[in-house]
C-alpha cells in the first residue's frame, strides 16, 4: 500500500535500532500490509494507534519477530532480527503480547521470575540481580501483595498487570506492548501509563499499541497513525494531531482542544447526539422531569 503521510516524514539520517524496512506483512494468503518502511525512534515513547485490523497489532508482532515477514525485514542494531539468537534477542526486546497464557497451577511471583530466562544460562544460575529485578517489577506493578496467588485465580485487571511484571522483569533496553492497558481500570491505566513514562524517561525505548487517542496524545513523544495496513501520519503528537487525522484515520468528527492537565491534545469526538446532550445540560432535563404531586 502507499504510504501517505500528512505531515512530514521525520528525519531518518541516523539509524534507529529497531526498524522495518519495506516488508510486506501476511497471515496466510491475507496481505496486511505491504511495503512498510517504520523506524522506532531510540529513547522514544512510541504509540501506535489506528482502527481496528489496521495492522497495528501485525507490526508490533513483527518487530518482536512472532510473525516473519514475507517479504522485507525487521532490522535490531544493525543486522536481521531473525539472524539474532532468541535468547540474545529477548535480553534487548520485552514483548507483552495481546493475550497470554499462563501455565496452570503457577504463582504470581514464579511467572514474573520467568521474565528473567533470557539471563540464565548454564553457567550463570539464579542470583540476587535476578531476585531484585522481580521485587523491582512486582513493586512497580502493585502485585507484590498477590506474589503467592495462583495466577488463573486472578481477576482479568490483575492478570494484566502480573504479566506486564515479567515483561519488566526482563529488563530490556526496548519495551513493545500491545494494548497494555486491557482489562485495567482508568486509575490502574494512568499508572501503568505513568510507570512507562517513567521507564522511557530513564532511558528506555517504549512501542506500545494503545486504542485511547486521548492517552497516546499525554503520554507519547512519538505518535504512528495507521489505517488499511500503512503509516497515515507520524511524529509528535502535536505536531500530527488534528481534526482531519482523526477524520481520516478513524473516520470521525472531532474537536481538538489542549488538554487542561498537559496542554497536549485532547481529542473531543462530536458525535450524532453530542447537541441534544448539551441541550439537556442547558435545562431540557429539568423541564422533561415530571412534576412532583400537588405541583
Amino acid at each position: 500500500m502507499t504510504k501517505t503521510h500528512l505531515q512530514p516524514t521525520p528525519d531518518r539520517s541516523t539509524p534507529a535500532r529497531l526498524h522495518a524496512d519495506n516488508v510486506t506483512l501476511r497471515y496466510d494468503e491475507r496481505t496486511i500490509s505491504r511495503d512498510l518502511s517504520v523506524a522506532i525512534p531510540d529513547g522514544a515513547f512510541t504509540v501506535i494507534v489506528g482502527p481496528n485490523a489496521c495492522g497495528k497489532s501485525t507490526l508490533l508482532r513483527a518487530l518482536s519477530r512472532l510473525l516473519v515477514p514475507s517479504v522485507g525485514q525487521v532490522i535490531l542494531d544493525g543486522r536481521s532480527l531473525l539472524d539474532i539468537p532468541a535468547r540474545e534477542a529477548a535480553r534487548r526486546l520485552g514483548l507483552l503480547p495481546q493475550s497470554s497464557t499462563a501455565p496452570d497451577g503457577i504463582t504470581v511471583a514464579d511467572l514474573v521470575a520467568r521474565g528473567r530466562y533470557p539471563h540464565q544460562s548454564f553457567l550463570r544460575q539464579w542470583s540476587k540481580a535476578d531476585e531484585e529485578a522481580v521485587v523491582s517489577a512486582m513493586e512497580a506493578t502493585g502485585v507484590t501483595e498477590i506474589s503467592a496467588r495462583l495466577v488463573d485465580e486472578l481477576s482479568g485487571g490483575q492478570r494484566q498487570r502480573v504479566w506486564i511484571a515479567m515483561v519488566l522483569a526482563q529488563q530490556t533496553p526496548i519495551l513493545l506492548l500491545d494494548e497494555p492497558t486491557t482489562f485495567l481500570d482508568i486509575a490502574h491505566q494512568i499508572e501503568l501509563m505513568d510507570l512507562l513514562a517513567d521507564l522511557n524517561a530513564e532511558g528506555r525505548t517504549i512501542v506500545a499499541v494503545l486504542h485511547d487517542l486521548n492517552h497516546a496524545c499525554r503520554y507519547a513523544t512519538h505518535l504512528i497513525a495507521m489505517k488499511d495496513g500503512a503509516v497515515v501520519a507520524e511524529g509528535p503528537p502535536s505536531a500530527i494531531v488534528s481534526e482531519d487525522l482523526v477524520d481520516v484515520v478513524f473516520d470521525l468528527s472531532s474537536i481538538i482542544i489542549p488538554d487542561p492537565v498537559t496542554g497536549t491534545p485532547l481529542i473531543v469526538p462530536k458525535g450524532r447526539h453530542a447537541a441534544s446532550v448539551a441541550n439537556l445540560g442547558h435545562g431540557e432535563l429539568t423541564d422533561a422531569r415530571p412534576a412532583h404531586k400537588g405541583e
